[in-house]
């Protein structure tokens, strides 16, 4: 596993993630569940998404994290 640089902090993690160009334009945005639990840890990274009024969904080895308040529907045929 790679050690992580000195600068990178949590909170600074959580920021870039929350202010990058798609979720600033209220798209989509995901992670390795890996990464999140390694680097900010789950309770605190899904608080933030809730804290945000965001919705996440976990699938397989991802988080996908919808950056807007929008109701989600499951597409079915």
């Amino acid at each position: 596993m790679k050690t992580l640089p000195r600068h990178l902090t949590p909170d600074i993690w959580l920021q870039q993630v929350f202010t990058s160009t798609e979720a600033r334009k209220g798209g989509v945005v995901k992670r390795k569940i890996r990464d999140v639990e390694r680097l900010v840890g789950r309770h605190a990274f899904l608080h933030e998404v809730e804290r945000r009024g965001f919705q996440a969904v976990e699938n397989h080895q991802h988080y996908v994290v919808f950056c807007n308040t929008l109701p989600l529907r499951r597409a079915k045929p």
